[in-house]
């Protein structure tokens, strides 16, 4: 722990800003991960499917039932439809388009600030790294000449922690970008996939008295 907390301190004040960076990319990806991962999980392809069939039987309240059920991004998307109360396909899909354009930015927002954040990171431990030589050659340059060699090297190490910090912190929110990412285009091809057929579904069944039982 000590030798942690010295290497932490040997990097200078940058560590600080870094540090900062870090915990603001961890709160970042805590509150996507819940929201995206969490929140949003669901079996897309089995509720997709039991929603069809539920429409395709002119149970329309059960489908409503079953979407109201939670509150993920893909039963909100089917819940909007189906409460539009319309069969007309042009109605239909101007419904799809709105609940769209209220649904996935829930799942993309924020995702942007994790990769801007580890470039921050980065270009953070660069600096600490220049300011952290400079330091180093002007104590060289003040040291007698048995002692320049020792003092230089000990002078790019401390300078290189903040390099590495910077890196420590920017791979895992990449990496935490790259994956939350993938999470979110899961779900948002169900979410395109499910409005076609659900629209589809309800054109397909002239007979179904929406709103009634």
């Amino acid at each position: 722990m000590n030798t942690v907390l010295e290497w932490y301190r040997n990097g200078g004040p940058v560590m600080n800003a870094i540090l900062l960076v870090a915990v603001v990319g961890l709160a970042v990806f805590l509150e996507r991960f819940y929201t995206i991962v969490i929140r949003s999980k669901i079996n897309g392809r089995a509720f997709i499917e039991r929603v069809i069939q539920l429409v395709r039987a002119g149970k329309i309240e059960d489908a409503i039932k079953l979407c109201a059920q939670s509150g993920a991004a893909l039963p909100d998307m089917g819940l909007l439809i189906l409460r539009s109360r319309s069969r007309d396909e042009s109605d239909l899909q101007n419904v799809a388009d709105a609940a769209a354009l209220a649904v996935i930015p829930r799942l993309t927002r924020r995702l942007q600030y994790l990769p801007m954040l580890a470039n921050v990171a980065t270009l953070l431990g660069l600096l600490g790294t220049i300011f952290g030589l400079r330091a180093a050659f002007q104590s060289v340059s003040m040291a007698a000449a048995a002692e320049r060699s020792e003092r230089l090297a000990s002078g790019i190490a401390i300078a290189l922690n903040a390099t590495g910090f910077g890196l420590l912190t920017a791979v895992p929110l990449s990496v935490a970008h790259a994956y939350l990412v993938s999470q979110a285009e899961t779900i948002i091809e169900h979410i395109d996939e499910f409005s076609v057929r659900l629209i589809n579904a309800l054109i397909d069944r002239p007979d179904v008295r929406l709103g009634h039982r």
